[in-house]
Parts: structure tokens; C-alpha cells; sequence
């Protein structure tokens, strides 16, 4: 495991996080506007709606520049080895969440250790 590579790997599981964040955030206003409207305009102009929202928008750039970090990690990796830090993204997203006042549960918060240490076992091999 190199560390260059390592830390590509790393920065596409932040990415994708933060793109979660950010698509979150434009589908919470997209459902607003949508109420604000009377959801007038049928399913295309909702979509085209979507689609157009800046957080909508940024969680699909998120993702874009995530996966051509993730793209070069698999050149260099195994995906049995590389796939499990995905689930890094677990652990991430749930921190994140509690820090922005998701509620996290004991079985969420088990949950996700239990994946952590999946991760470690893993990157152990």
C-alpha cells in the first residue's frame, strides 16, 4: 500500500461524502421550490428543476472528480483490496451528520464500528 495512493483513495471517499452532503442539500431546496410551485409542470420540468439546483450540481461534480480518483486508485489496486475503504464513507458521513444535527442512534453508531473494523481487518491483509 503506498501512501500516494492510499490518499487518492482517501480524497474519493471525502468527495463522495461531501457530494452526499451537497446532493442532500439541493434535494431539500428542489423540494421546496417543488412546494413553493404546487409541483405545476409535470415530471420533466421537476427532473430538468432537479437538476439545475447549485447542490444538486455540486454533489454531481463531487462525484465526477471522485470517481477519477477512485479510477486511479483500481489501476493500482486490487478492488478487493480498495472497495472495503469505501466503507469509510460510512464512518464519515455519520460523523458528519451528528456534527450537522442528524440524529445518530447506538445501533447506527455499532453499525458503523463494526464497518470500521471491517475496513481495518481488510487493509490489514
Amino acid at each position: 500500500m503506498t501512501v500516494v495512493t492510499f490518499a487518492m483513495a482517501l480524497l474519493s471517499v471525502l468527495l463522495s461524502v461531501a457530494a452526499q452532503f451537497a446532493l442532500k442539500a439541493g434535494m431539500t431546496a428542489a423540494a421546496a421550490r417543488g412546494r413553493a410551485a404546487g409541483d405545476a409542470g409535470g415530471w420533466l420540468a421537476h427532473m430538468v428543476a432537479v437538476l439545475m439546483q447549485p447542490g444538486v450540481l455540486m454533489g454531481l461534480s463531487l462525484y465526477v472528480v471522485s470517481v477519477l480518483f477512485w479510477l486511479s486508485v483500481l489501476s493500482r489496486w486490487d478492488v478487493s483490496k480498495a472497495y472495503p475503504l469505501v466503507g469509510l464513507g460510512f464512518v464519515i458521513t455519520v460523523g458528519v451528520g451528528y456534527v450537522l444535527g442528524e440524529s445518530v442512534t447506538a445501533t447506527r453508531v455499532a453499525g458503523v464500528v463494526m464497518i470500521a473494523l471491517g475496513v481495518a481487518l481488510v487493509a490489514r491483509t
